[in-house]
Formats: structure tokens, sequence, C-alpha cells
């Protein structure tokens, strides 16, 4: 299923059932505890995707909790346009909780455990009441706020459904609504492409004090002009990846590495891939990642459901455990659990991790 358009790059890979039944993997090490710090719930019109969904993914492996990251879901439709986006953290909130687990093996999961919602930093000091309501919505579930950055001058480099104004992180309006942050407790999380990595930087040095994680593995992209480039992005990427692991206040999220900005085109194989295929593509970044930031700063996520677009959930997290088969016990713990339990402030038990405070 070879890409058409180059406008096919702003949608997610389509979710192929059929397909993805092609290749069945048990999980391995089934018992390792998994926080899943990354996915999604929404209702679209080419998928819905709920907690019975999210769970019948799950399956047989061992997750104690996830957080939810905000998809423009279940907006409010009226009132104040800035207060709109806490209709999601409303609705997530309404479906949060102790569910068992699929394979009843292991102790419940504690769904949407946390919730980081939407909120336009560029109002400034007028975000803070926007803020405050999502707080209060969550239900002491909700942690921080993620606006996406990602932009590149060339569209057919864009993998992101947002649409955000160049330089986001950047603009000084934004940074007065950043500093609100802080003194509430919220992290922050940032997607972008490895191409505008360096204004996270200068945002994590302006603000060395606020938590942030940058997601999806700092976004390599591997379409559009980059598409064949992949040598010469690991090293541009890598790079830039240093500098931001010598900030201190920076986590990594290793992930999404599934999705079509990518560039992996394993959706247009005739079988999809096993975890050992996966891991021989994924590994570089990986341990690259843990190599700077050092397990304690970073963590796994599935991306679910856009990364389900490349791979099953059990192949995904098999494909991580595979590449970190020679680390040690303490450090698998951090990937797969401890270090999302401390970023996210989650009370999981289990995992060997005590929450952080950010305040």
């Amino acid at each position: 299923m070879a890409e058409t358009a180059a406008n096919t790059a702003y949608s997610h890979l389509p979710v192929r059932p059929d397909w993805l039944a092609l290749r069945e993997e048990a999980p391995i090490e089934p018992d390792l505890p998994i926080i899943d710090p990354h996915h999604h719930l929404w209702t679209r019109p080419g998928g819905d995707y709920l907690p019975p969904d999210f769970l019948a993914d799950i399956g047989g492996n061992n997750v104690r909790a996830s957080v939810f990251l905000e998809c423009h879901e279940r907006y409010r439709e009226t009132g104040d346009a800035a207060l709109r986006p806490v209709g999601e953290t409303e609705f997530v909130s309404s479906i949060a909780g102790s569910c068992p687990s699929p394979s009843g093996r292991y102790p419940p999961i504690d769904l949407c455990a946390g919730i980081v919602g939407n909120a336009d930093l560029r109002l400034g000091d007028r975000v803070t009441p926007v803020l405050e309501a999502h707080i209060a919505a969550g239900g002491g579930r909700f942690r921080g706020i993620r606006n996406i950055s990602a932009w590149h001058r060339d569209p057919a480099a864009r993998g992101s459904l947002a649409n955000p104004p160049p330089g986001l992180l950047m603009d000084a309006q934004f940074r007065r609504g950043f500093a609100c942050l802080g003194p509430l407790g919220l992290t922050f999380d940032a997607y972008m492409y490895h191409t505008q990595l360096s204004e996270l930087v200068d945002l994590a040095r302006a603000f060395p004090d606020a938590p942030i994680v940058v997601e999806h593995t700092g976004g390599p992209i591997g379409i559009g002009p980059y598409r064949d480039k992949r040598p010469e992005v690991f090293s541009e990427w890598r790079a830039r990846m240093s500098e931001l692991a010598a900030c201190p206040n920076v986590h990594a999220k290793i992930g999404g590495l599934g999705m079509r900005a990518f560039g992996l085109r394993v959706h247009e194989e005739a079988l999809p891939p096993s975890s050992e295929q996966l891991a021989v593509a994924w590994r570089p970044y990986i341990e690259t990642c843990v190599a700077l930031f050092g397990s304690r700063r970073c963590m796994f996520e599935s991306n679910f459901p856009v990364d389900k677009g490349s791979c099953s959930y059990t192949v995904l997290w098999n494909t991580f455990k595979r590449v970190t088969a020679g680390h040690s016990p303490d450090e698998r713990t951090d990937l797969f659990s401890a270090t999302a339990a401390r970023f996210y402030r989650l009370p999981v038990h289990g995992t060997d991790a005590t929450p952080a405070t950010h305040a």
C-alpha cells in the first residue's frame, strides 16, 4: 500500500485489523510491569478508539497504568473558546479508573491514571484559569499540557495532523503561558520534528526547573525530502538530542517509530513486521536515547492507536523488550514503568517508582 500523494503525510496510517492478524506474537516476559505513558482515546470517522479497544490491544501484557495524551477529543462546543479543551479532560476523567486486566493474570489497570490535556499557552498569563479548570475537571488525574509544535517548511515532510505556526516554542507570549505551568505543578509534553529540537533546547534552558518530556523519540523525519537520507537524519538527530539530554529537566519518551513521519514503511509490506524486524530498525534510536538521557529519564510509549498502523501492541512492546534484553533489571524497570510513574506522579504500586514532586 504505497503512498500515492504528498497529502497522505497529513494522515495517520490506517489501522487494518485483517493485516495485523497475519502476524501474531505472544508477549515476551509477560510479567514485566508496564506503564504506557502515551495513548489516545477518540471517536473519529476512521474508527473509534475507546477503553474496550485499548484494553483489547493490551491483551496479555502486564500494563499497570496508562497516561492519556490530548487529541482534540470531546472539546466543549460552546462557551469561552479558551476553555473548550477542558471538555476533553472532562470526558477522559469520566471514563478513567480501575479496569480488570484483559488476561485476568495481573492486577487491575489504572486506565488514564494521568491526563495530559491541551491549552493554548499563547494566552500568556490568561492561560492560568484554563489550567485550573483542567485540574478541577481531572479529578486528581490531570498532569500536564501538550502543545504540538511540529512544523516544517516543506509540506511533504510533515507527518502530524496538527498545524502549528513556525517557531511556536520561541514565541514570547507562548513562553509567558509556559511559565504558568510550574506554579501549578504541571509538566509539558513536547512533540516536534528533529529539525526543530534546538527550539526545545532553548526552551528547556530558559526554564531549567520545568519538567519537560520530548515525545516520539525526538521526531526523526523519514518522509518527503528525508525519505532516502536516514544516515544523515540520524546524525543530525543524534547531535540535537545530545544537546537536549544536557538539560537535566528534559526526559525522553521513546516510541512513535511506527508513525508515517518516521518513514519505515512497514505498512507497505504483505505481512506486518515481527518484533525481531522492528528491533533491528529501532535499536539505534532506542539505544542512543538511553545512552544520552540515562534510563531514569527515558520511558517507552505505545502511541496507540497511531502506531497501530504499523504493528500490534504486543509486537511493539516485544520490540522494546528485545532491544533492552541486555540492560540491568533496574534500567528496564525505569524504561518500562518507573520513569513514567515518577515523571507523571502516578500512584502505581509494584513498579519500584516513587512519584516525583513538580512544584
